[in-house]
């Protein structure tokens, strides 16, 4: 396998899903970002690549945070949701991500 070709196969494992909230169509309207869970590994530059290279648009900045999984309790016992990264992709002027289907 090729260097690029690891790196194209590297940059589709990058983005896991779109975050669709109040808060994310919120940030889409007012500051033009776009919200996405990606991998734990994921650094910032891979991110802006791999939106770049699916989505066709200008990526401007990229934040990214960690949130840690809450502790659950229930009556069996105590759990433990998973750890979530997520990435505030800022698009250029002009561009826009839309995940809504319409006619469907």
């Amino acid at each position: 396998m090729s260097q690029q070709q690891a790196q194209e196969q590297r940059l589709m494992q990058v983005l896991l899903a779109p975050i669709i909230s109040e808060k994310a169509t919120m940030l889409a309207d007012k500051r033009n970002q776009v919200a996405f869970r990606v991998r734990q590994d994921a650094s910032k530059d891979e991110i802006k690549a791999a939106v770049e290279a699916f989505f066709k648009v200008q990526v401007t900045g990229v934040q990214v945070l960690n949130q840690k999984g809450k502790v659950k309790r229930t009556s069996r016992g105590v759990g433990h949701r998973s750890n979530v990264r997520k990435a505030y992709v800022s698009l250029a002027a002009g561009q826009e991500l839309n995940f809504a289907q319409e006619g469907v």
